[in-house]
């Protein structure tokens, strides 16, 4: 009797906590995600409208300055670019399928070598079998997990391009060379800049500093430990509420599905959500956005219409979008169109506060300076952050900016055939130093080498 008087009582507490979760998603904003982050500056976030434009022109069927521009921001400068200076432009027809159309573009008027990969089309069957082309764990490269199928991708335009680029970069020393796309090409640009990174010697040794990546709108496509590690080097611009960065969902599960693409993100919006957070940053095989993060956020929770854009960036580790949001915008903030004009907004802005400040030019300079340094301790502090997580595979900074930590390994990545010996440039390991400066006699003793006196 006291059982069944007992039944009713549960099913109240289990009905409450149902509707105290369902409360709690309905209410989740996008705004949530970066509430804690600090403001991005002007100078930092200045390359990314430019690079919008830049994917955006890969959609145009003629660049010539005589053909009509079909899908061109408004105003009057277009994409902004010199078609002279497009030195090579791939469609579907040159890649053969194995990848995106790319364009490789010589931006003088900001000394930079950009190429630009387009973004997922859905009447090319080609692109489907590049994102089919993965599982969970599939892939292992440098210490970590990637998307197999955008890293054989990356490695087939890096073999593409590396003499023109290499050509490039000899021509003109004091440009960066840029790797940018937008959604499935935002995922290969990334994969690009970490296969360069670790070859550096077949680009003939560019510093790593030359070397940079906006991903707008990218797919999870490498593990927390590679998100974090690359930060330097990989930006990803995310806008409000965007879904494709926030689903850990293998991404041919989304596109089997895409007919019921809503019934799919509330059932991974359920899975996900139920997922205690230190279950996800111990799984190594889990996906992430790449590398340092600006989102764009243009709309406040229970408050109508959009309001001015604001860029909020970081390097997070725990809370790395992991929940979608539910959002009738959720599917609309992907566009490139919508990225590029909100991205526009916000560097405007940004640029009227500091006009209407009236900072001097050297003090600025001495801004720039300083959040160049204030990026770099909050890059350390995400590494070690991961590394107090127990997050698979995470290294926290060396101290001597030369070794790696005592104790751990060094993980050599996992290539193709495709993939040079990394360069010189590699750091080495403590195991590694020790063997080469110091040898064993004949009693065995240890004894410094010979070879280390010359």
């Amino acid at each position: 009797m006291s059982l069944a008087c007992g039944l009713p009582l549960l099913e109240c507490v289990y009905c409450l906590a149902c509707a105290r979760w369902a409360w709690k998603r309905c209410l989740h904003s996008g705004e949530v995600d970066s509430a804690t982050w600090g403001l991005a500056s002007a100078a930092d976030f200045e390359p990314v409208p430019r690079m919008c434009r830049l994917v955006m022109a890969n959609y145009e069927p003629d660049l010539s300055p005589s053909a009509p521009l079909l899908f061109a921001p408004p105003g009057p400068g277009g994409y902004g670019i010199d078609p002279a200076c497009v030195l090579r432009r791939w469609t579907y027809a040159d890649t053969r399928g194995r990848v995106t159309p790319y364009l490789l573009y010589l931006d003088h008027a900001h000394a930079d070598i950009v190429l630009a990969l387009r973004g997922l089309n859905l009447a090319k069957e080609s692109d489907y079998a590049l994102l089919l082309d993965n599982r969970l764990g599939k892939r292992r490269f440098d210490g970590g997990y990637v998307h197999n199928g955008l890293l054989r991708a990356a490695a087939w335009v890096l073999d593409a391009e590396c003499d023109i680029l290499k050509e490039l970069l000899e021509r003109y020393p004091d440009y960066t060379l840029t790797f940018t796309g937008h959604s499935l090409g935002a995922g290969i640009a990334a994969m690009l800049t970490m296969v360069v990174v670790l070859n550096l010697d077949k680009l003939g040794n560019v510093d790593r500093t030359r070397t940079r990546c906006y991903a707008m709108a990218p797919a999870r496509c490498m593990s927390l430990n590679l998100a974090v590690r690359y930060a330097d080097v990989i930006n990803s611009v995310v806008l409000q509420d965007d879904f494709l960065p926030r689903t850990a969902t293998p991404l041919e599960d989304i596109f089997k599905s895409i007919l019921c693409l809503p019934c799919l993100l509330g059932l991974r919006c359920l899975r996900d959500t139920c997922i205690p957070e230190d279950a996800m940053l111990k799984d190594p095989r889990r996906l992430y956005a790449p590398g340092r993060i600006y989102h764009i956020v243009e709309r406040r929770m229970c408050r109508c219409g959009r309001y001015p854009p604001v860029v909020k960036t970081a390097v997070p580790v725990d809370g790395r979008f992991e929940h979608i949001v539910l959002s009738c915008n959720a599917t609309a903030d992907h566009g490139i169109i919508w990225i590029e004009r909100e991205a526009q907004k916000a560097l405007d802005l940004m640029l009227e506060e500091e006009d209407t400040l009236a900072v001097p030019s050297e003090q600025r300079m001495e801004r720039n300076e300083t959040l160049q340094k204030e990026h770099v301790e909050e890059h350390r502090a995400a590494l070690r952050r991961a590394v107090t997580l127990s997050v698979p595979d995470a290294r926290s900074p060396s101290p001597y900016g030369t070794f790696d930590d005592v104790g751990q390994h060094h993980h050599q990545p996992e290539r193709s055939e495709s993939f040079p010996p990394a360069g010189p440039r590699q750091r080495m390991s403590w195991n590694d130093l020790i063997e080469r400066v110091f040898d064993k006699d004949e009693d065995g003793q240890i004894v410094l080498r010979s070879s280390v006196l010359l």
